[in-house]
């Protein structure tokens, strides 16, 4: 059993998503970084299946009731039990009446606690992940509060105290970063100039990002001068209803790009004019207020290959955890 003291600015229950449900509206929430989510699972003994704790900004305190192992990956958001300062990215035993805390965040914007056990919520639509638009999974569809108590189940392996991911392995935060996205789905929409301007120009991350969509800050686009067609709105940036994929862009008004993430709606009126792969989704939902991003243009061709380096780095991290 889990004890919250401190509940944090926004922690919630989140496993590897809700797979399956896209087309009755339903988003697939899961941890925003999908790498550390896992790792910080394999530390501990479980697996994807299991649900942690998505700590962002500021994490909470939590004591234990009961022996388990514990692991914190993901933003550097340094980890203490009982006061002391502890590794992150290395799993830790933590005995009955021990107290879990966090220091302030240094870089990044989300970090993942990780029991052995998986944080033990009924799964909805077959995950445990909270999705708070809808106050679905999770622990009663919302971020954790001072009080909460939280079960833990069985973990799938047992978890070895001190085992560590090397060094190389584990991601880094830098305050700018670089995501690449394939160009579409209704980029025709735009001038050729704003287009290519879209990839030149530093665009920052806006107080209004969070688990829904990151809105950014930096130039303007331009789109295409026409008359609209039937069914869609005055907005230039309007189209006739179209699917969102996780990690599109669109740009409402042509002021201020908005990437549509993991608890986002699933379709709207608003031309995307671009997608995150889904390598550098963890980037994005790492990047914080005022961090600077530059948006890539890649090849479906380089996406997959980059989906397939990512699969490889958590390989490797297996190997070196001796997992698998």
């Amino acid at each position: 059993m889990l004890r919250v003291h401190r509940p944090g600015l926004m922690t919630t229950v989140q496993d590897a998503g809700r797979v399956g449900a896209y087309h009755l509206g339903m988003p697939p929430s899961g941890a925003m970084d999908r790498f550390s989510f896992s790792v910080a699972n394999l530390l501990v003994g479980n697996t994807d299946a299991h649900a942690a704790l998505e700590c962002t900004y500021l994490g909470p305190e939590i004591e234990f009731t009961e022996p388990a192992h514990i692991a914190v990956t993901g933003a550097d958001m340094p980890l203490k039990i009982n006061g002391e300062p502890v590794d992150g990215w290395t799993c830790h035993a933590v005995s009955p009446g021990e107290v879990v805390s966090f220091d302030f965040l240094k870089a990044g914007a989300r970090a993942y606690l990780a029991v052995s056990g998986g944080i033990d919520v009924p799964p909805v639509l077959g995950s445990r992940s909270t999705y708070t638009l809808t106050g679905t999974g999770g622990l009663d569809g919302r971020a954790l509060r001072e009080g909460d108590e939280l079960k833990t189940g069985a973990a799938a392996t047992s978890a070895a105290a001190g085992a560590s991911v090397p060094e190389e392995l584990r991601t880094v935060h830098p305050s700018q970063v670089e995501l690449r996205v394939v160009v579409g789905l209704a980029s025709y929409r735009l001038v050729p100039e704003s287009l290519a301007a879209f990839f030149t120009t530093d665009w920052r991350v806006t107080p209004d990002a969070n688990r829904v969509g990151y809105r950014y800050r930096g130039g303007a686009i331009e789109f295409v001068d026409r008359t609209p067609p039937a069914g869609a709105g005055s907005d230039p940036a309007n189209v006739v209803d179209i699917g969102y994929p996780v990690g599109s862009i669109q740009v409402p008004g042509g002021s201020e790009p908005i990437a549509l993430l993991h608890d986002a709606v699933t379709a709207g009126g608003y031309a995307t004019i671009a997608t995150i792969i889904s390598a550098d989704l963890g980037r994005a939902g790492q990047s914080r207020t005022n961090d600077v991003t530059r948006f890539v243009e890649v090849t479906l061709e380089e996406a997959l290959t980059a989906r397939h380096e990512l699969a490889a780095r958590l390989t490797r991290v297996h190997e070196a955890l001796g997992a698998g």
